[in-house]
């Protein structure tokens, strides 16, 4: 019985030397480990016999039986690594970019008038001290309209026509509702600078748009005049544009007072690119300041036509049109 185990220890060993040569993958590998080694493999069939044996010789096969399985497994680990090393040298054939073969050209996007010219607004002001805010385009009357000295039967509000919604909410006519909202959250000192889409009911032309962008700046502090407003345009204005023609034009905003429009040589012509003027007294009471001990001014601007000035663009509707062969110049 003893010599009859030895055997097939010995015979099961050399089997298995012979076997764990051909395999050829990982998987196969494992199943070899346990056809071989796992609870109900070879060498446990063949272990299964040794309660038949006597006292003496148990020791004896049991010590011969632990070095066929050490010499399994030790082989398996090595076959498994070389195996391994095979498996990562054919992925790297397989994925090795041959570096002289034509590459596929991916053109490259290009920033559009319109954002490139809120981005050089927003470095500007940035430079100067002011503060980013943002505000809701979906809006209540109170901060597009009513804050901002807008009475319900007033008259400006035709030159402001939007979309209403039927929550009785609108879309917002131009960037001063987030002066209303950061006035409210902020005490002064501020300077801020708002951001986004507006609507109107414009008839679209070569200089209006019913959707377009607006900038809107402000500050509050005490002692603020309308030289400061004036002097903070035209650095503004020579910042983006270098040595250009500017003139103030006295206007009508209800939430500024005075008020102008603030015009550029273009072309040979004068274009009006922005709004402006001191804020209101009541605008400055709607969000809980004195007028009598703080001022400010607040001036808008239309980035599209900004964007027209400084890239010679003759019709306000090309930069909406999603043309490539005009879009491909910028």
């Amino acid at each position: 019985m003893t010599t009859d185990l030895e055997q097939q220890l010995s015979t099961l060993q050399q089997e298995a030397r012979d076997e764990i040569a051909t395999l050829s993958s990982l998987e196969e590998l494992d199943q070899f480990r346990v056809g071989y080694l796992g609870k109900k493999g070879k060498l446990s069939k063949i272990l299964g016999s040794m309660g038949k044996l006597s006292a003496e010789d148990r020791p004896r096969i049991g010590a011969l039986a632990n070095q066929v399985k050490t010499a399994l497994q030790t082989s398996i680990d090595e076959r498994k690594t070389t195996l391994q090393n095979v498996k990562i040298q054919a992925q790297l054939e397989a994925e090795t970019l041959d570096v002289s073969m034509p590459g596929t050209y991916l053109p490259q996007g290009r920033v559009h008038p319109i954002n490139s010219i809120i981005d050089q607004i927003t470095d500007i002001f940035v430079g100067l001290g002011y503060t980013v805010a943002s505000g809701p385009e979906i809006e209540e009357d109170y901060y597009n309209f009513e804050a901002l000295n807008f009475l319900p039967d007033h008259p400006a509000r035709d030159m402001q026509d939007t979309l209403y919604l039927p929550n009785g909410k609108m879309m917002r006519t131009h960037t001063s509702n987030t002066q209303i909202r950061y006035m409210e959250n902020h005490e002064p000192p501020l300077r801020a600078l708002a951001t986004g889409r507006c609507y109107r009911r414009d008839t679209v032309d070569a200089t209006h748009a019913a959707v377009f962008h607006q900038i809107e700046f402000f500050a509050v502090d005490k002692n603020i005049t309308f030289a400061d407003l004036r002097g903070t345009i035209q650095l503004f204005l020579e910042a983006l544009f270098g040595d250009i023609e500017v003139r103030f034009r006295p206007s009508y905003f209800p939430f500024t007072e005075p008020s102008a429009e603030v015009d550029v040589k273009w072309k040979g012509k004068w274009l009006e690119v922005l709004g402006c003027g001191m804020i209101d007294p009541n605008v400055l009471k709607a969000v809980g300041y004195d007028p009598e001990i703080y001022s400010g001014f607040a001036a808008g601007l239309g980035v599209e036509r900004l964007a027209m000035v400084q890239s010679q663009i003759d019709d306000i509707r090309r930069l909406y049109a999603s043309d490539l062969r005009f879009l491909q110049q910028f």
